[in-house]
């Protein structure tokens, strides 16, 4: 499952369908022939990749400076090309040798991007400027398809997961009863597999994997058959779940960050299959505000004070054997996972180590010897915490990272410590 990165204030991710009651759906998605408001892709992509100056061979290190159209933290990466969502709907693929503009997507309306997904698998990208969801196809540097919604509706979140993009909409006023519907659409060309009204919260993300698709409503987690849409399991009650935290075929409920309380409900794993709640390490009592789950299980959850979300820890618990394994402090809920390590940037308030990358053993920790060891980078101007430096993780298993700072936006690419 691959979440949509959210810029900021805008977290999370959504997808799904049947049609929602009181609103019409837009039927199957635009080709990108259709689309008459900007010019067409095959002829920007042309110009764009003889302008950039090659965007064939390897990973190298680079610095390019982000254009005006290019938003804050919209930026994916395969193995073989970093993506940036531009304006409301469009894209630009950068090279990896260099980091040159290779191909373009013009944007297709005006509004705020809500985001952008890098799916390798289906070679797409995918993004939303509220009422239209789009993706791009990352062979070509061509659109691939235009999915529309009706004037009175807006994408809220979405997610891609096993081919299909899954996306929650809702009315674009908050004075109308609340209706959020889910959409299920095929990533390869956007035809829509099915869409209905659903039980979840409009700011929450699906999660999706298995052939399942999960929401929540905060007091209840409803898991669907991801051809269908039909319901399949809910929580049971007592089950609290204002946020859902998807990775690696596993499944947990958390505190929301965005909640205004200083108390939050307890982790809790639960069985994908049937929703029942699983033996969970106890967190700590902080407010969740990020997290990240890797392929065998290590639950990396970021938490800080209520009161003071300056500084927090990076505590990794371990959800097949429920316990607490390490706890790192720093500065940052910028995180990555990369090759069976965690990585993200030393705090910014301690001068011995501050401006650096570290990398550290999911399992061993940052106290560990030999070569479990964590490992730093050197110090570099785009990753001290003034930069405000974020992530931009290729896929595979990357030699390099790309660094998008939101202080001078640039991106740079550098290589992993």
């Amino acid at each position: 499952m691959r979440r949509v990165r959210m810029t900021h204030g805008v977290m999370g991710a959504v997808l799904f369908g049947v049609m929602a009651t009181g609103c019409s759906g837009s039927g199957d998605a635009r080709s990108a022939e259709t689309t008459t408001a900007s010019p067409p892709a095959s002829a920007s992509a042309s110009a764009a990749t003889q302008s950039s100056g090659g965007g064939q061979g390897p990973w190298r290190a680079w610095t390019k400076d982000l254009s005006g159209s290019e938003g804050v933290q919209v930026c994916g990466a395969t193995a073989h090309q970093v993506v940036c969502a531009t304006g409301a709907d469009g894209f630009v693929g950068r090279s990896r040798t260099d980091g040159g503009i290779t191909w373009t997507v013009p944007t297709t309306t005006s509004g705020k991007n809500l985001g952008l997904v890098v799916d390798k698998a289906a070679e797409r990208a995918v993004t939303s400027g509220g009422r239209t969801l789009r993706a791009a196809n990352l062979r070509t540097g061509k659109a691939a398809w235009s999915h529309p919604l009706p004037v009175d509706r807006v994408y809220t979140q979405f997610v891609t997961a096993e081919g299909i993009v899954y996306a929650l909409d809702a009315w674009s006023s908050f004075d109308r009863e609340p209706s959020v519907a889910l959409g299920a659409y095929r990533e390869s060309d956007g035809k829509t597999l099915w869409h209905r009204t659903v039980d979840a919260k409009r700011s929450e993300s699906p999660a999706a994997f298995g052939g399942r698709v999960y929401t929540t409503d905060s007091s209840k987690v409803t898991a669907r058959d991801a051809r269908t849409g039909d319901a399949l399991a809910t929580t049971t009650s007592g089950t609290k779940c204002p946020h859902l935290i998807a990775g690696g075929g596993y499944l947990v409920c958390s505190g929301s960050a965005y909640t205004a309380e200083d108390t939050f409900p307890p982790l809790r794993r639960l069985d994908p299959g049937d929703l029942r709640p699983l033996a969970t390490a106890k967190a700590t009592d902080e407010k969740p505000e990020r997290a990240l789950i890797s392929a065998d299980g290590v639950l990396m959850l970021f938490e800080v004070s209520p009161e003071d979300s300056s500084v927090g820890d990076w505590n990794a618990y371990d959800l097949n054997h429920p316990k607490k394994l390490w706890s790192y402090s720093t500065t940052t809920d910028q995180a990555g996972l990369v090759g069976g390590r965690f990585l993200t940037f030393t705090p910014r308030n301690d001068r011995a180590v501050r401006g650096h990358m570290i990398s550290i053993d999911l399992h061993a920790g940052p106290h560990a010897k030999g070569a479990a060891a964590p490992r730093m980078s050197p110090a570099y101007p785009e990753t001290v915490g003034s930069a405000y430096p974020a992530f931009v993780l290729p896929g595979g298993d990357p030699d390099y990272v790309v660094i998008e700072t939101m202080v001078h936006h640039i991106l740079r690419s550098l290589p992993l410590p």
